[in-house]
């Protein structure tokens, strides 16, 4: 097999790091080496030029620096031995080829444009993606990778809230609702997420809906955490219980509780 079988000249080279990693040409799927997989996550995950230096201490920080420097050069061919040729490289650094999609990446991307305000038609589409994207290398647990792991899931949590906040205003009220789900099936104790869930059956003029959310997650942090949700998140439900009265103040007059110095958070 030809070691440039994967190149920048095949269009659609993707690196998956979700649920892999493998490489994707063409939909065609080929399988990384075992002792490659590690080197192509660790580079995919960085942008642009890596040093071999870092790439080396850092994939086997128990070897010394002769030893890890031939991992990686072992690494290195394993790859091109399976055809799979994804780096420029040279006697210092590694970087990915040009054109070379990685799909961390996309979701990143993706995102990105929700948090600052400039989504693109396809972007309301992506939801699902972007949860698929908190199954990033499963069962992986070198320190780089949990700490990749939970960057991107706290920036498709507070992207899914974005969204849900945005198909509020267009008026696209079922879809906010499932943006809104789903950051709150990923986080359940995020205030943040539920905040979004209820504001969006407020919206619709679902005020039992938006009371029964608020319920579950009163019952929630007080049984899991020992404490109860904010007032801020309490008074978006018992305004409207009272307006529905005719009444200026709720029937129940909500005071948040303290922590319990026993429960553990």
């Amino acid at each position: 097999m030809s070691t440039h079988s994967v190149t920048p000249a095949n269009c659609g080279t993707t690196i998956r790091l979700f649920a892999g990693p493998y490489v994707e040409l063409g939909g065609q799927r080929l399988e990384i080496p075992e002792g490659s997989k590690r080197l192509i996550a660790f580079v995919a995950l960085q942008h642009g030029r890596v040093e071999r230096r870092h790439i080396a201490g850092t994939l086997w920080p128990y070897c010394d620096e002769c030893r890890a420097q031939g991992n990686l050069r072992s690494a290195l061919w394993r790859l091109k031995k399976a055809g799979i040729d994804l780096f420029t490289t040279d006697k210092w650094a590694l970087t990915l080829y040009e054109g070379i999609r990685v799909d961390v990446q996309e979701v990143s991307a993706w995102a990105d444009r929700l948090l600052l305000e400039d989504p693109g038609p396809d972007d309301f589409k992506f939801i699902r993606r972007g949860v698929e994207a908190l199954n990033l290398l499963p069962g992986w647990y070198d320190d780089w990778i949990i700490l990749e792991r939970e960057r991107l899931r706290q920036r498709v949590l507070h992207a899914l809230e974005a969204l849900s906040h945005r198909l509020v205003h267009m008026g696209a009220l079922a879809d906010a609702v499932e943006a809104a789900l789903y950051a709150v099936d990923i986080e359940p104790l995020r205030e943040s997420a539920q905040r979004a869930l209820i504001e969006v059956h407020l919206a619709e003029g679902n005020w039992v809906e938006a009371h029964r959310v608020f319920t579950a997650y009163r019952r929630l942090t007080r049984s899991e955490l020992g404490v109860e949700p904010t007032n801020a998140l309490a008074q978006l439900i018992y305004p409207k219980v009272a307006s529905e009265r005719g009444d200026h103040q709720p029937s129940h007059v909500y005071v948040a509780r303290q922590p319990d110095p026993q429960v553990a958070i």
